[in-house]
């Protein structure tokens, strides 16, 4: 399965603000570019020649290639041509300054054969790739604008000493994938909803030819930024793509596409579907288990808390799989916290007979029992406590407390009070139990 995080606007401004970074400042401006190698040197030295020295390098954002040199075989020859990506200081303002070169060998010695504007400030994301049942290889390139926000990819392709630009669209992400499971990749693109319209997915296929065809599907709603892709199997065995889209006022919903001899298809028939899947931002979809088929994370007031005002209600998390023809099945249920970054899946045992309260004075969740005939919560099962420091870890752990993990300097412990018995409800669990339901969500 893979994972794709997609940093919509809004987070990506956040991730400036924390870092006292401006928009548009890449990494050539945030620390020292490194050291070329002595291949390096000698592509830099003949794009100097061709474009004068008064450059800066830039590097993609993201992806597989993050140097501003990438050295691939380009043009399916055998041998490898040079990709460069660098800013030209020399021009006017209103001029584009970002650049692409493209250096091919001859006779040992490197040499300029294309420059070309970059259709934005920044780079984002590179890929090269053969597409559909076409043998070429292709240059696919993901730009932006200084703010980030609108994002236009290329696809390029050089073959017998000519370059030339097949393709160019905007887009909010981007990959390369086998989607359909032909053996045959597809080029795979998201674009969010403009003009009141709804977001698409769009897939080509790249014939023999060299032409495009291209497959669309609309999404439930006129979303304009994404909070993450997810690769993996649906519960039915069909693989999928899950799209946790920003649904707004700090809330994600997700579509599931999916693609066959028909083309694309959405796995929820109508808006409301996938409006099912509402939930708090940061619950992104996730295979929690790691069996390759994610799951949907959906919140349900826990037992207990149903007449609370909704200030005070407690939740948990019911984790969800979704099949081909939409139907929606939960899997685990769980304690989530978005804010440290956990889960604790329960035993299957727990469900609808645990719930959770929050000790305030020790700074701790509680699972505690719950008959729901009474609407009253009994013993404890368990406590997790979420430790700053060394210290605290320690305090922790000498009151009994084990050690579940550590990320960082945060270090993340269970209580298992330890009950002679005997009790009617089989409800408690061991060390063991705790160890493996606890999960560190990245």
């Amino acid at each position: 399965m893979k994972y794709i995080k997609a940093a919509g606007a809004l987070a990506a401004g956040a991730l400036l603000t924390l870092t006292g970074c401006t928009f548009g400042a890449g990494i050539d401006t945030l620390m020292t570019p490194p050291k070329l190698s002595a291949q390096q040197e000698q592509i830099y030295s003949a794009l100097t020649d061709a474009a004068g020295s008064s450059i800066s390098l830039k590097y993609p954002k993201s992806g597989k290639y993050l140097s501003a040199f990438i050295v691939e075989d380009i043009d399916g020859d055998g041998g490898s041509e040079a990709v460069v990506f660098y800013e030209k200081n020399s021009l006017a303002v209103e001029e584009n300054t970002l650049r692409i070169n493209i250096l091919d060998r001859e006779d040992d010695k490197w040499r300029s054969v294309y420059d070309f504007p970059a259709e934005g400030a920044e780079i984002e994301r590179v890929m090269i790739s053969r597409l559909g049942s076409n043998d070429r290889v292709n240059l696919i390139i993901g730009s932006s604008q200084i703010n980030r926000s609108e994002k236009n990819v290329s696809i390029y392709n050089y073959s017998s000493g000519e370059f030339e630009r097949t393709f160019s669209e905007s887009y909010s992400f981007f990959d390369v994938t086998d989607l359909d499971g032909s053996g045959e990749n597809e080029f795979l693109l998201l674009t969010g909803a403009s003009a009141g319209g709804s977001a698409e997915v769009k897939a080509y296929k790249l014939d023999s030819e060299g032409m495009y065809h291209q497959y669309v599907c609309q999404l439930s709603g006129g979303f304009t930024e994404f909070d993450s892709m997810t690769y993996g199997s649906l519960s039915d065995g069909v693989s999928g793509l899950y799209i946790d889209a920003v649904s707004g006022a700090g809330y994600i919903q997700t579509d599931v596409v999916y693609m066959d001899g028909g083309g694309l298809k959405k796995v929820f028939a109508s808006p409301e579907a996938s409006y099912s899947t509402l939930r708090p931002s940061g619950c992104s979809s996730s295979d929690v288990d790691g069996d390759g088929i994610p799951e949907i994370p959906v919140q349900v007031i826990a037992p207990g808390y149903e007449d609370s005002p909704e200030s005070e209600q407690l939740r948990l998390t019911s984790w969800l799989r979704v099949s081909s023809g939409g139907r929606l099945d939960r899997r685990y249920s769980s304690y989530y916290s978005i804010s440290e970054g956990y889960i604790f899946i329960f035993p299957e045992k727990w469900h609808s007979s645990v719930s959770v309260r929050r000790d305030t004075i020790n700074d701790e969740i509680v699972f505690c029992v719950y008959n729901s005939s009474t609407g009253e919560t009994g013993r404890e099962l368990m406590r997790i406590y979420c430790a700053e420091d060394s210290a605290s870890r320690e305090d922790r752990i000498s009151m009994g407390y084990m050690l579940l993990r550590t990320k960082g300097d945060s270090s993340y412990l269970a209580y298992i009070p330890q009950y002679t018995g005997p009790y009617d409800d089989d409800l408690s669990i061991t060390a063991a139990d705790a160890a493996i339901g606890f999960k560190y969500i990245q």
